[in-house]
């Protein structure tokens, strides 16, 4: 049997409700043989087999189709019920029922959805039975068309499995390869940032300096470019964001990303009330880079005429770390797609990052146990960062998060 065959058999056993039509069949017609046939120009071979006859046929088992009258039901495409041989001025006289022995016989076209032939639902036995009626018939059409769907329909979810496999085996390797390709772009990247730091010291050409600094602007951009897809894709890979818990003050820390991010925008102001001698159990160079992102977003997408409002402070058991912006008001739908992975609003430009900042904040604050929220109202988008039951010093800040909600 050739390998295409075998599919069509392997595609009908696959089919979990077969057994019960074929029973439900036999039982509503009489009939002690009962199957599902796959039908060519050249071959007949059974799918699955009801034989409480003894016929000898299993799945698998083949007939010669010229000696049946399946080829008759393919040719025409049509069915053909017969209640008794004897009876039947077309059918007495065939070779088919003399050579398989058969009264009562019947054979209902199966089609696949796209209108090709694949074979028949059949039956037969020694004896009469009544089959023509219209009930008879037309329930064995429904199951012949109830097979139909269901052929179509498994192949369909096994291709889907496949595109699924497929897809994932592809997506895991797109990312391993990103994150090989970050982690063995750092190395240049930390020579450029050497060399600029070598050229600014050894030549202090005031004419060379506005492009060694353009230069190491850059490279830092690159920099945290590449950080940003190792991030992403050990997030994505299963390994999570790598972090170093531990007790750290943090108020110097975030006071440094704030004057960063001054000097990167000088001509925006950024408003900052970060809690004196702030202390907890966290990763402090990763709750800068969450700051950060949250800054970079908030001078991106934010009013120009407006400061940014950062608030960092510890109120009761909570630590709380709030960036605040002016700006249009952001709809829930915008709000929901904000953490995605390379999610960029409409207004962004193509040089703006790759859309995996905001994500990036989200697995930051997870790998905490902290939350993110927005809330966007009256011309204020706020983004709060919520740590409860952080190892918090005894004396807590009464500060309360700028324009935060409770």
């Amino acid at each position: 049997m050739n390998e295409d065959l075998l599919k069509r058999v392997d595609e009908i056993q696959a089919i979990s409700a077969v057994p019960k039509i074929l029973e439900t069949v036999a039982a509503m017609t009489a009939l002690r043989f009962v199957c599902i046939a796959h039908v060519t120009d050249e071959a007949w071979i059974a799918c699955a087999v009801l034989d409480k006859l003894g016929f000898g046929l299993a799945p698998g088992g083949q007939l010669d189709v010229k000696t049946t009258l399946c080829e008759e039901v393919r040719d025409s495409a049509r069915a053909v019920i017969i209640d008794c041989v004897r009876d039947s001025e077309r059918y007495r006289e065939h070779h088919t029922p003399r050579i398989y022995g058969f009264q009562s016989y019947f054979s209902i076209p199966i089609f696949r959805t796209d209108g090709s032939y694949f074979g028949t639902l059949c039956g037969l036995d020694p004896e009469p039975a009544r089959l023509s009626d219209s009930t008879t018939a037309s329930t064995m059409h429904l199951f012949a068309e109830l097979v139909s769907k269901q052929l179509d329909a498994d192949v369909k979810l096994v291709a889907a499995r496949a595109d699924l496999s497929i897809e994932r085996e592809t997506a895991e390797l797109r990312e391993q390869f990103i994150a090989v390709l970050g982690h063995d772009l750092r190395t240049p990247l930390g020579s450029i940032l050497l060399g600029t730091e070598l050229l600014a010291l050894k030549h202090p050409d005031p004419e060379s300096r506005p492009v060694v600094e353009r230069i190491r602007r850059s490279a830092t951009r690159m920099a945290a470019l590449v950080d940003d897809v190792v991030d992403f894709t050990r997030g994505r890979m299963g390994t999570g964001i790598p972090m170093r818990l531990r007790d750290a003050a943090l108020d110097g820390t975030l006071e440094q990303v704030v004057d960063e991010m001054r000097g990167l925008y000088p001509g925006r102001a950024i408003e900052a009330q970060i809690t004196p001698g702030l202390r907890l159990r966290c990763d402090p160079e990763r709750l800068a880079q969450l700051l950060s992102n949250l800054l970079k977003n908030a001078l991106v997408h934010g009013s120009a005429d407006a400061p940014v409002q950062v608030v960092a402070a510890t109120i009761g058991g909570e630590f709380v770390l709030s960036v605040a912006n002016g700006g249009r008001e952001l709809p829930q739908t915008v709000i929901d797609s904000l953490f995605k992975p390379y999610w960029r609003a409409a207004s962004r430009s193509g040089s703006e990052g790759l859309g995996l900042g905001l994500y990036i904040v989200d697995q930051i604050a997870r790998a905490h146990n902290g939350t993110i929220e927005v809330s966007s109202q009256g011309g204020t988008t706020v983004f709060l960062f919520r740590l409860v039951g952080a190892s918090l010093p005894a004396a807590s800040a009464t500060t309360r998060p700028a324009h935060a909600d409770g």
